[in-house]
C-alpha cells in the first residue's frame, strides 16, 4: 500500500476547527512522487459526487510537503489556527469543487 485517505461527509465544530473533511497519508518511502496529489484529487472527486461544493483540508503548519499538495489541488489558506489537543499550529485550507 502506498497511501490512503479518509473522508468525513459532515463536520462537527471540532472537525471544522482542527480536522477538516479529508485526511490523507503516503508511506514515507513513497513521498515526493505525486501520490499525495493523486489521493487528494480522488478525495475531491468523491466529495463532488456527494454534492459538496467545497472541502476543508488541514495540515500541520510545519508540514510544507502537505501544504504544497493542498495548494496544488486548489487549496486556499483561510488561516493558521492552534490545535488545543496537540498545542500545535494547523494550516486550514478550503478547496472549491
Amino acid at each position: 500500500m502506498v497511501g490512503n485517505y479518509n473522508f468525513r461527509h459532515e463536520l462537527s465544530p471540532e472537525l471544522k476547527r482542527c480536522g477538516g473533511h479529508c485526511g490523507y497519508s503516503v508511506r514515507p518511502s513513497e513521498r515526493c512522487k505525486g501520490y499525495g496529489s493523486l489521493l487528494l484529487q480522488d478525495a475531491k472527486d468523491f466529495a463532488r459526487e456527494r454534492g459538496l461544493d467545497r472541502i476543508l483540508v488541514t495540515c500541520n503548519a510545519e508540514n510544507f510537503g502537505s501544504a504544497s499538495v493542498i495548494e496544488r489541488n486548489g487549496g486556499v489558506l483561510e488561516n493558521v489556527a492552534l490545535d488545543p489537543a496537540t498545542n500545535s499550529s494547523l494550516r486550514r485550507y478550503w478547496i472549491e469543487l
